[in-house]
């Protein structure tokens, strides 16, 4: 199969407990020649420390976060663990940062939601001043001002006390809406959208317009090896269910909003009502079929690496798998 696409573990956040053989499962995706494997965060595990784990068990794949909410640490404590990090593992970090949504920013963090786009723009800012280390860091900005007007009126600039490994380690931002993604090409190394669809390049064509060359897309997607296609398919349905009536406010959900712009407003809409009724079950089930395949891997191992070639021709450049199975890795890995 003729192209350039790259291949990663998407190992996504913890769920009640932490997931048996994740490291077993990193090291198997670096066996295979995967460039990357990522791990995220939401309400409960964080996005670094399970990478260090696997960082200390492997050796070249690279450690991507995908990824650290803003609201979660400030960007200068952010850029403390991800140049800790670049150093233990020998410059494999991946930095993948996203502002996450108002019932988790505010509500589990306490932090305000609004500005969503100005506060990143200042965030990775900020962030790449201190892998710079030109100066020590100040920030004129209203959401993360440096030093701190105000308090003890003692603040002062500061400077890393540690060189960074890399002044140029890779930033990629999670984004969903047209805006978010366009700032993202101008602020950001890489986009890490939440879906994406290869049969609907349209959607995001005009946002990725001004994407330099080297820019990445790095997109996770779900792979599920089942001859019984439609079985495979209601894992997927299972979790957009959840994201689509579940993971957001119910007037303000990202996710949401992407899978309408796919052109499944009516059907989402129906997930929705189903899911904040209270019956999960058919909340899944009205997941329509078309949309699940669209944006995820499943079926025979035939079936997938046919498939696969959509994405190989699409705009994506790292294709992050979400799964649990060796079997799919080798699939995929094969079928470059």
């Amino acid at each position: 199969m003729a192209g350039d696409l790259k291949l990663g573990l998407a190992l996504g956040y913890w769920m009640a407990e932490p997931p048996q053989g994740f490291v077993e499962l990193a090291q198997e995706a670096e066996r295979l020649g995967f460039d990357s494997v990522w791990s995220a965060e939401a309400w409960g595990s964080d996005a670094f420390t399970p990478l260090a784990w696997v960082g200390a068990h492997t050796s070249t794949i690279k450690l991507g976060t995908g990824i650290v909410q803003l609201s979660a640490r400030t960007p200068t404590a952010t850029a403390m663990h991800a140049l800790t990090l670049d150093h233990l593992s020998g410059g494999r970090v991946i930095l993948g940062l996203g502002v996450s949504g108002p019932q988790v920013v505010e509500g589990w963090y306490g932090q305000p939601f609004p500005k969503p786009l100005a506060r990143t723009r200042e965030y990775v800012s900020i962030i790449r001043k201190v892998l710079a280390r030109e100066a020590p860091v100040t920030n004129a900005g209203p959401h993360y001002p440096l030093p701190y007007p105000g308090g003890s009126s003692l603040g002062k600039p500061l400077r890393s006390i540690v060189h960074p490994l890399r002044a140029d380690l890779p930033i990629y931002v999670a984004a969903e809406g047209p805006k978010n993604v366009a700032l993202t090409t101008e602020i950001a190394d890489g986009w890490l959208p939440i879906f994406y669809s290869p049969y609907r390049n349209d959607v995001y064509a005009e946002s990725l317009a001004g994407a330099r060359d080297g820019f990445q897309i790095a997109c996770p997607v779900t792979v599920v090896v089942n001859d019984d296609v439609a079985e495979a398919l209601k894992i997927v349905k299972l979790y957009l269910s959840f994201y689509i009536g579940g993971m957001g406010a119910p007037d303000m959900n990202f996710h949401f909003d992407v899978i309408e712009r796919f052109g499944y407003g009516r059907q989402a809409q129906r997930v929705r009502e189903l899911f904040v009724a209270g019956d999960r079950g058919a909340a899944a089930e009205a997941v329509p079929d078309d949309l699940a395949d669209e944006i995820s891997l499943c079926g025979p191992a035939a079936r997938i690496r046919t498939r696969l070639e959509a994405w190989v021709q699409s705009p994506v450049t790292q294709l992050l798998a979400g799964t649990r199975d060796p079997v799919a890795l080798k699939i995929l890995a094969d079928a470059r």
